[in-house]
């Protein structure tokens, strides 16, 4: 959790697996939801923000 809030702080990317697909984002921040915790990114290519619920998510790295 500390990766993911310094990812966002700084502005890092994170790559993030979720059903068997992975996604490159731009951490934007980290917030609580009624389901939990989530991370939102943007994805450059397309201006896109995504959104993940850590509890569906398989696994992530926060990329240098």
């Amino acid at each position: 959790m500390d990766q993911l809030e310094r990812a966002a702080r700084d502005g890092l990317r994170v790559a993030v697996r979720r059903r068997g697909v992975e996604f490159v984002v731009t951490a934007r921040r980290v917030e609580l939801s009624a389901r939990g915790e989530r991370l939102i990114g943007y994805l450059p290519m397309t201006g896109t923000e995504m959104m993940f619920e850590l509890s569906h998510v398989e696994s992530f790295e926060v990329l240098s």
